[in-house]
């Protein structure tokens, strides 16, 4: 446990010193765009390492899910969550200081808290909080870059629709169908104790709420761009510009 302290200690000051050399070098950007630039990094590095484990060291979690957790996490696993440990205790502090996400984010960043730590606390589980990690953070560079399209004013351009696109496709095939298959094997399997089944529910949920809201922001955005391209059809025509197809 002592190492583990140290572990999360050490990782959550990297993140820290991260955002700090950040604002010092990008002192253009305000606070938000450097702290995006962190998360940023972290989705990154955590989808790379958290895929090496998943698809390459191993184990295949959707294969004989029994064994997800008879044995002990490995020093890889163990790596992979102690540095999103860490970056979730910055960004969880950073946003409950300047104030920016709402009650949903703080309550996704609380358990995915909570579930690193219990599958580190419980030296277990660790490729199923693994997959979980990926599953999460594969959209996050999306996600960001979205964030910075529309800082720079370029949210409104094809570049903006492909992000809102590819972010949604990637969002509802692996958070939503990936990751109903792995809560499925999850919940079937007799290894995995209760309190993880329980913690790998309430993700699932939260899952499911981002989905909504998604679903809601896809259906308000297609019915704007609608709105927009027969206002423009119905400009060109009555200038006589209209092109009628046969």
């Amino acid at each position: 446990m002592a190492w583990l302290i140290i572990e999360t200690s050490c990782s959550l000051i990297g993140w820290f010193f991260l955002y700090v050399l950040l604002c010092h070098l990008n002192s253009v950007g305000d606070y938000e765009w450097n702290c995006r630039l962190v998360t940023l990094i972290h989705g990154i590095l955590s989808v790379c390492v958290t895929a090496y484990i998943g698809f390459i060291a191993g184990p295949w979690p959707f294969t004989h899910p029994g064994k997800l957790s008879c044995t002990e996490n490995t020093s890889l696993q163990i790596l992979a969550l102690v540095l999103s440990l860490g970056y979730f205790f910055f960004d969880m502090a950073w946003c409950v200081h300047f104030r920016t996400e709402g009650p949903v984010m703080l309550a996704h960043h609380t358990m995915s808290i909570f579930g690193i730590l219990l599958a580190l606390g419980l030296g277990e589980s660790g490729i199923e909080t693994c997959a979980v990690l990926f599953g999460s953070e594969i959209t996050n560079p999306l996600l960001q870059a979205r964030w910075f399209l529309k800082r720079m004013g370029r949210y409104d351009s094809l570049a903006g629709d492909v992000v809102d696109l590819l972010f949604i496709l990637l969002f509802a095939s692996v958070r939503i169908g990936v990751g109903s298959r792995m809560l499925y094997c999850e919940l079937t399997s007799p290894k995995p104790l209760f309190i993880v089944k329980v913690c790998g529910v309430a993700i699932y949920t939260l899952s499911w709420i981002f989905m909504v809201d998604i679903a809601r922001f896809a259906c308000r955005k297609t019915r704007t761009k609608y709105r927009r391209w027969k206002e423009r059809y119905k400009l060109d025509d009555s200038n006589g510009h209209a092109v009628k197809v046969k």
